[in-house]
């Protein structure tokens, strides 16, 4: 498996990393021991990094992170950890706490359902508007002296965010979202991250499945699917994206390939310091993403898939209002 650094202290991971999501329903349903397989044979195709977040399905991604990693040797895998979300018993979202007890109390429990005596990247899901950057990224590195943690990630920060965080522990990664529908690091916070040698992790690749192509306008989303309240799978919105979706067909047919592997192949093509993260619940689609690998993208292949996708064609934002309100990296963008 190709590997790409991270950050500026060594940390190298594959060049593909598996976004375990999914895996506690967000999408919907999933089956437990396919998800299982999927990390497991994601680590035998040679991905060792695995992405969570203590607040996936209240627990129950990690405890799932933990069966599947069951006899294998810990020291070959990289587990990513957001932390910092608030979350009722009905499962919404109260609030984020960045504070430095915040930062200690949520790594224990993390510990405890992984099984692990420390975190490769342990990072806020969230940055929180009422606790100073430097404090929470200062809590992490004292977590870092004392053994539990190994390096500071970031998610969603805007590009002055990345900045102090970086000036108080180097950050090895920013998480956040990044693909042909979203483009809006393009402008400040990736050229921050490459001047100060923070890597990237992308996610939504493939923008939750519109990229994947396999989605119609016809396709209901299930029980507890998040993409129901999400602006780009809504009526016009929709039907103007699965057009992009068409266009990126086109293209792919003449290369022997699917959409989901262009899409992925063009943000690896965009810098050696980002990591896609590929977010699936099976096998087969575990599969395809590791196919990507082996495409190379000409400059007249970017150039037709700039044509095809060009940046802001996307419809609708991201997120909801109230969810992109709660993004650092977007008020950063709005100032």
């Amino acid at each position: 498996m190709i590997t790409r650094q991270l950050g500026s202290a060594g940390l190298r991971v594959s060049a593909i990393g598996l976004g375990c999501m999914g895996m506690s329903g967000v999408y919907g349903p999933a089956e437990e021991l396919e998800s299982i397989a999927t990390i497991r044979e994601a680590l035998d195709t040679g991905i060792n990094l695995l992405d969570t977040g203590d607040y996936y399905g209240m627990g129950h991604n990690e405890l799932l992170i933990r069966e599947a990693l069951r006899g294998r040797d810990r020291n070959g895998v990289v587990i990513s950890v957001k932390f910092g979300a608030l979350r009722g018993p009905d499962n919404a979202f109260i609030g984020i706490d960045g504070r430095p007890v915040a930062v200690r109390n949520f790594l224990a429990y993390s510990l405890r359902r992984l099984g692990t005596d420390y975190i490769d990247v342990y990072r806020l899901g969230r940055v929180d508007p009422q606790v100073p950057i430097e404090e929470t990224v200062g809590a992490i590195a004292e977590m870092i002296s004392a053994g539990y943690v190994r390096h500071v990630g970031l998610s969603e920060a805007g590009a002055e965010t990345v900045r102090r965080a970086h000036a108080i522990h180097p950050v090895a990664d920013l998480q956040i979202e990044y693909s042909l529908l979203s483009r809006g690091i393009e402008a400040e916070i990736l050229p921050t991250c490459r001047l100060l040698g923070v890597g990237v992790t992308a996610y939504g690749v493939l923008s939750r499945g519109l990229l994947g192509g396999a989605w119609s306008s016809g396709r209901p989303a299930s029980a507890g699917d998040m993409r129901a309240h999400m602006p780009r799978f809504r009526g016009e919105n929709l039907e103007r994206n699965l057009a992009l979706v068409d266009a990126l067909r086109t293209i792919a047919k003449t290369k022997g390939v699917t959409v989901a592997q262009i899409a992925i192949a063009w943000v690896l093509a965009r810098g050696e310091n980002i990591v896609p993260l590929m977010g699936t619940t099976r096998r087969d689609r575990l599969a395809e993403a590791v196919g990507a690998l082996e495409l190379e993208l000409s400059e007249d292949d970017l150039a037709a898939i700039e044509r095809a996708v060009p940046p802001g064609a996307a419809a609708g934002g991201r997120y909801d209002e109230r969810q992109m309100a709660m993004l650092d990296s977007e008020r950063s963008r709005a100032t």
